[in-house]
């Protein structure tokens, strides 16, 4: 009775509908989804009758059937030849990030220029049940009318400049919130119009290779260097650029000018060093032999490495240049195409100069060329400066200038060899969040510690709730909203249909924080069962736990749900989990769909911006939380029935008990919030989530009743004797 009244004074509604208001509130969302959510679609066997090939060449007159080799639709205007079609997933069947392939169709203009992407079919949760499909076409309509030669760089941040015709780079926005899906589609796009544009098009065959000759190196000065052409200079004089302008220098002293005086050496605009740093006789000489035997040790197979230097008024980096990306000044092409660089992050005294006769260098960066752009180190390079140069907030002014180079035939030879496969989309992704991945590592490594020594940690009261919080803050701020490590349930339905598909777990590692904590959560279920991820490492979990300290603190009286009640309600989980796995196998984008039942997407990958149907979903969540201790995660997440199921071969039992615990002491059942711990004492692991506050209490002096019984029954004595 007494719950009932709560029930009433609180929610103001009869106890059996109470009991099933989850469930009621899941099946509204499940139908909301059903109804308004639509997702792409395609024919599973395309031919030029059902793609839309018309739509990326209008001018079309007649469409050729597939080509065999390579699945190409030849695309013509009565007698003369537009360009190429094709289906993405025919020439690079890639997974994307939900495990299966995204198909696009792309059109490739006979001059290599884009004329259209479409995205004919995907599987993308993001874009599915969170920022739409429409993000994803937005996305891909960024390539029509760019150049396969031109420097693609995805940068949300750089949006803006897109429209600015900056020279020389071409700025796409990557989609917050959808990194590693628009990394696939990029690769994509490019990798299949790279091969089809060196296959079919006039201008764009692969180059001749070449390797390193293998001989002992030389010692050389910089003017040696200089002078051999080991290290290629560039001097760009400042009336050279102005002329090219139409402008003067006055018309920008003020990007040049120091607290008012004259930039030195205002005449030479920028002087570029350019060196390949692979070759011993260079990078060895320039750099040190301990920092050159350094880098090439670090370096992947079939990477290059490049050291670019600059003097004077535009260096090749801007001032706000972020260490690890695409410059936007620099850019290389070789054979007509672009080739990407990358920035490594070195440190000052890898990139310092330790030759001899060195000039100062203002600005000094090294350059990683992946293996992916099959660069040939023997090769002609055109390098090509992009200078930007605004006059006011309103107007800038573009120009490119580009040099050419080629390095000395006594560093390399000419060699036959076999395309090389590419460097899987996964290990770059993995090379690119390398600090993201050693935070999480240090961050399970330091839990594990924790709650291996949780006996000796758990007796410092105050500090273990410091701690504890602390790493509730982290997993929700970090793992969560920055790594975007939100496990769900649709990576349960992405493992299973892998398993039936033939497992590749390359799927897997195309997010290495999600692939991580999966790792770590899946043993640890043999350990601790599935409370050490439920309490400690789901983002979404620690926001329940933060908004029931809210409901605390602003007066809000707990909802205790009564024994027989609670052990009904915590089932709940498994049908919904056995529910979604079965329609995944009917169909999978149904049930990709159904899955917003989590609010993990919402509240945690989107932050909360999207349609109102969902925030509003996922506050009320929340705000019952507020009410009932957690209450999604104890009665409604598929995601930790899965785990539990699981969790439940565990092969250890790592919280203390002793006889006094449940008979007669009750005092951890009543204070455990998520009620795993039963009247005769006994943990329920399937439901507990690890908080480990019933080890605080046994190991305190204040808190158990057995050693505050002993302590009574000692002092007693002890007065006796006296």
């Amino acid at each position: 009775m007494r719950f009932f009244k709560q029930l009433q004074t609180y929610c103001n509604l009869p106890i059996s509908l109470t009991a099933l208001c989850i469930l009621v509130a899941q099946v509204i969302l499940c139908t909301q989804l059903l109804f308004t959510a639509h997702v792409a679609h395609a024919t599973t066997i395309y031919d030029k009758t059902t793609l839309p090939i018309k739509t990326l060449f209008p001018k079309a007159t007649r469409i050729d059937n597939k080509q065999n080799g390579l699945p190409v639709y030849p695309v013509y205007q009565l007698d003369q030849l537009l360009g190429y079609a094709w289906l993405s997933n025919e020439i690079n069947n890639l997974p994307g990030f939900s495990g299966r392939p995204i198909s696009l169709l792309i059109g490739l203009k006979a001059d290599g220029v884009f004329s259209k992407v479409i995205v004919i079919e995907h599987h993308e949760p993001v874009f599915l049940h969170g920022l739409g499909n429409e993000a994803l076409d937005q996305f891909v309509d960024q390539y029509t009318g760019h150049s396969i030669t031109e420097q693609v760089i995805i940068s949300s941040a750089q949006k803006s400049k897109s429209s600015t015709n900056s020279a020389g780079a071409v700025f796409f926005d990557g989609v917050t919130k959808a990194t590693i899906s628009v990394m696939i589609v990029n690769d994509v796009v490019l990798a299949t119009a790279l091969q089809v544009a060196r296959d079919k098009l006039d201008g764009f065959t692969l180059p001749a290779q070449s390797a390193l000759r293998n001989k002992s190196t030389e010692t050389m000065d910089w003017s040696t260097l200089l002078s051999t052409g080991l290290v290629h200079k560039w001097h760009v004089s400042s009336e050279v650029v102005f002329t090219k302008l139409g402008r003067k220098y006055a018309d920008y002293s003020h990007l040049f000018n120091s607290d008012g005086n004259l930039a030195d050496n205002k005449d030479t605009f920028i002087d570029l060093y350019y060196a390949y740093l692979n070759a011993p006789d260079i990078g060895q000489n320039l750099l040190g032999e301990e920092t050159y035997k350094k880098l090439m040790a670090n370096l992947p197979p079939g990477d290059h490495l490049l050291w670019i230097g600059s003097n004077g008024l535009y260096p090749h980096i801007p001032d706000d240049f972020m260490p690890g990306t695409v410059p936007s000044r620099i850019s290389l092409h070789q054979g007509g195409l672009n080739t990407e660089i990358k920035d490594t992050n070195a440190s000052d005294d890898e990139k310092t100069l330790t030759i001899a006769n060195a000039p100062a260098i203002a600005e000094s960066s090294i350059f990683r060329i992946k293996g992916i752009s099959n660069f040939n180190l023997g090769g002609v390079v055109d390098i090509g400066l992009n200078i930007n140069l605004p006059r006011n907030h309103l107007s800038t002014d573009s120009l490119s200038l580009t040099d050419h180079y080629q390095l000395p035939d006594s560093e390399w030879i000419a060699v036959i060899v076999e395309q090389q496969a590419n460097t899987p989309l996964w290990i770059r992704i993995w090379q690119d969040r390398i600090p993201q991945i050693l935070i999480l590592l240090t961050s399970l490594v330091i839990l594990t510690v924790v709650f291996i020594k949780q006996e000796e940690f758990s007796r410092y009261a105050v500090r273990f709730h410091q701690f504890r919080w602390g790493y509730l803050w982290f997993t929700l701020l970090f793992t969560g909203y920055y790594a975007q490590g939100q496990l769900s349930v649709v990576n349960i339905f992405t493992l299973l249909h892998s398993i039936r598909d033939g497992f590749n777990i390359s799927i897997f590692l195309l997010d290495p924080v999600i692939f991580i904590l999966w790792v770590f959560t899946f043993v640890s279920l043999f350990i601790w069962g599935r409370g050490l991820f439920c309490g400690w490492l789901c983002p979404f979990g620690a926001l329940q736990e933060m908004a029931s300290w809210c409901g605390k603190k602003l007066g809000i009286k707990q909802v205790r749900i009564p024994d027989p009640l609670h052990r009904k309600l915590i089932y709940l989980k498994y049908p919904l989990l056995l529910g979604l796995i079965g329609v995944s196998f009917y169909e999978l984008t149904l049930a990709e769909r159904l899955a917003e039942v989590e609010p993990f997407k919402t509240s945690i990958t989107l932050v909360f911006d999207r349609h109102w149907p969902f925030v509003l979903y996922a506050i009320a969540l929340l705000a019952g939380g507020m009410f009932i201790h957690k209450f999604y995660c104890r009665y409604a997440c598929p995601l930790g029935a899965g785990l539990a199921i699981i969790g439940a071969l565990r092969r250890f039992e790592w919280l203390k008990r002793i006889p006094f615990c449940g008979s007669p002491c009750q005092t951890c059942h009543h204070r455990c919030e998520i009620k795993a711990i039963k009247r005769d004492g006994d943990i329920d692991y399937n439901e507990c989530v690890q908080c480990l506050e019933c080890i605080v209490i046994l190991n305190s002096e204040d808190q158990c009743a057995d050693t505050l019984l002993k302590r009574k029954k000692d002092n007693k004595i002890a007065a006796l004797n006296t």
